[in-house]
């Protein structure tokens, strides 16, 4: 489409890429606004698939198509008065949403300062950019628009919030005449499950800079400054149906309900295929059976990582690089095995653990049986091993149990570790393998991934909800992006089912 403006003639190219797999097509618009003239795309939507959807921020939810936008000629704009891109969508809520466009420098999808009017269902944002990627996200359980009612503690700029930690800076407007005052959250408040509507509570003095404190109760618009969302956010209300049943690019995946054994959903849960570093998580309580000093200073043994390129070359496997005669603590190689994923500390537990390698993988087969785990086999103890197979349901029961331990379920999901040798004083960062552990949307009390030629990426996510700890497992997903977006659509399905 071509249109005309002092400047010069250009032409407004929108490409729609996508939506997130699952969701329904939206009637929504997208415009940009420069010198007060609308240059509007009104594209068809359909369902696709996100080519990328690995950049996009996982802690979010993608509510709107993704769209490119380019105009033609690029001699007509003033960089110097901005554009404002407004976009419409069609779900109507009052979650914080937020515009953001893609970095292809970084590869990272940057948020732009967004102002939502969730009543007209749009947003707005400026930029100045002639051509970029952009995407709207909301924060499922983020409220950004509400009542506002008002408490006297400190009598000064402050709030109390559900959604925003101790320390964040808000802006709030009272959105009946536009007044705004920035505060500070101090306190945690209201409770949402008693008050849906409110937004927020405001100090007697911060309420008294928007409307007279006889008011009692006004509406209110949150705007984030700099502030953190708080850990473990829900859904505001509980969904009135179930989401749609997964869309997975594993090929056999389930979700397991802790509490009574029940599979709230499954896809070839029961084919036996390798369960690469999953098997991690069984050695790790095969050695803490034996009881071991977690302080105690061990040296390091070439023949660990030896017993792994039996399996795969050396450049092939994840492993804690130290060498020969280095020392470290029992506790360092227990977490380099959870969290780091390292397959030469594996086999280090088993040297340290008093069993012969034999007796300890025995043992790693006898109590999976124990646990009822009947299709499970191991062979070795770092998941190196193609012959190492079990299946996602097979494997929910065994997480089950093995994260009945404390320290398991703890150490599996610390998203960092750091210690230094004893002797040599070098020092070691390991980061869980898990990127789910990067957000906030879940609590999750248990993880595991892993990797092989043979199978593919797997993943297995324990995570608590108001109706019981879930476990999520995926096998054979086809790329390290999709197994955490596939472990992800089990996690909110199996939400959305234990909500109806």
């Amino acid at each position: 489409m071509i249109y005309k403006n002092k400047f010069s003639v250009l032409c407004l190219v929108f490409v729609f890429l996508s939506l997130i797999a699952g969701q329904e097509a939206k009637a929504e618009s997208l415009e940009v606004i420069y010198q007060s003239e609308a240059f509007t795309s009104p594209a068809v939507l359909r369902q696709a698939a996100i080519s990328d959807r690995s950049y996009l921020p996982m802690d979010l939810q993608t509510i709107s198509s993704v769209y490119n936008y380019a105009f033609e000629s690029s001699g007509f704009y003033d960089p110097s008065r901005p554009m404002t891109i407004r976009l419409s969508y069609d779900m109507a809520s009052y979650d914080l949403k937020t515009l953001f466009a893609f970095d292809w420098a970084s590869r990272r999808w940057l948020p732009l300062k967004t102002k939502d009017n969730p009543a007209e269902k749009y947003v707005t944002a400026e930029t100045k950019s002639t051509m970029d990627r952009i995407v709207l996200m909301s924060k499922p359980g983020v409220m950004s628009v509400g009542k506002a009612s008002w408490y006297k503690y400190k009598n000064g700029l402050f709030a109390a919030s559900p959604d925003y930690a101790k320390g964040s800076t808000l802006r709030v407007y009272n959105t009946d005449n536009n007044k705004f005052v920035d505060v500070t959250v101090n306190d945690y408040g209201p409770e949402r499950d008693k008050h849906p509507d409110r937004v927020i509570d405001l100090d007697y003095v911060a309420f008294s800079k928007l409307a007279s404190p006889g008011a009692g109760i006004i509406s209110v618009r949150v705007e984030p400054l700099k502030a953190t969302v708080l850990p473990g956010k829900q859904l505001v209300s509980v969904p009135s149906s179930v989401l749609a049943a997964p869309s997975l690019t594993a090929s056999s995946a389930v979700i397991f309900l802790e509490k009574d054994g029940s599979v709230l959903w499954g896809k070839n849960e029961k084919v036996v295929a390798p369960l690469a570093s999953l098997t991690k998580l069984v050695a790790a309580k095969v050695f803490l059976e034996t009881n071991p000093d977690l302080k105690k200073i061990v040296s390091y043994v070439y023949q660990d990582e030896a017993y792994n390129y039996e399996h795969v070359k050396p450049y092939e496997s994840s492993r804690l690089r130290v060498k020969e005669g280095e020392t470290m603590s029992i506790e360092d190689l227990l977490y380099s095995t959870l969290v780091g994923s390292a397959n030469n500390t594996a086999e280090s537990l088993v040297r340290v653990s008093g069993l012969t390698r034999e007796k300890f993988i025995k043992r790693m087969n006898d109590i999976v049986r124990e646990w009822g785990a009947k299709d499970t086999k191991f062979i070795e103890p770092s998941g190196l091993a193609p012959q190492n197979v079990s299946s996602p349901l097979d494997y929910a029961i065994i997480a089950k149990e093995a994260l009945a331990d404390s320290l398991i379920a703890k150490i599996s999901s610390t998203k960092k570790y750091t210690f230094r040798t004893r002797n040599t004083d070098e020092p070691h960062t390991l980061n869980n393998t898990n990127q789910l552990l990067k957000t906030a949307a879940y609590e999750i009390i248990g993880s595991k991934t892993g990797y092989l030629d043979e199978v593919g990426y797997c993943l297995m996510t324990r995570v608590n909800t108001p109706s019981g700890n879930i476990i999520a497992v995926n096998f054979g997903s086809q790329s390290k992006a999709t197994n955490f977006s596939d472990n992800e659509s089990l996690i909110k399905y199996g939400q959305s089912v234990l909500a109806k």
